[in-house]
């Protein structure tokens, strides 16, 4: 399914890797439990550039970094390589703002996901 009728790698699915990266970072960090973290990140902006194209089933990577880091939101930017190249074939950002998962209402980024994001500052 990730493949076009182009035999690549279709754009939409680069938001998807994106999700990915950051969300699977969280959760291996352990600043994020999907189904119970009282706060949640929605998606509010996404962006992707594209360079090279990926075709599955092709092995990638992806690069993260935080970007900008306020009060209640983050800015992500994330790059997709194919596995072992230097140079990314696309790269984009992915602004979450955190939420109560109750309520969806802005809250303070908590300790422990601040404390995690700042590794990720450059």
């Amino acid at each position: 399914m990730d493949n076009d009728v182009y035999g690549h790698i279709n754009n939409v699915t680069y938001y998807s890797f994106f999700d990915t990266a950051v969300n699977g970072w969280l959760v291996g960090q352990g600043a994020l439990d999907i189904d119970t973290s009282p706060v949640i990140g929605m998606v509010v902006q996404t962006q992707c550039d594209y360079f090279a194209p990926l075709a599955f089933p092709q092995a990638i990577e992806a690069g993260l970094r935080v970007a900008h880091l306020g009060g209640s939101s983050v800015r992500y930017e994330v790059g997709i390589f194919a596995a072992g190249e230097p140079l990314t074939a696309a790269h984009g950002h992915f602004v979450h703002v955190y939420v109560d998962r109750a309520h969806r209402r802005p809250v303070p980024l908590p300790e422990l996901l601040r404390t995690t994001l700042t590794r990720l500052l450059p």
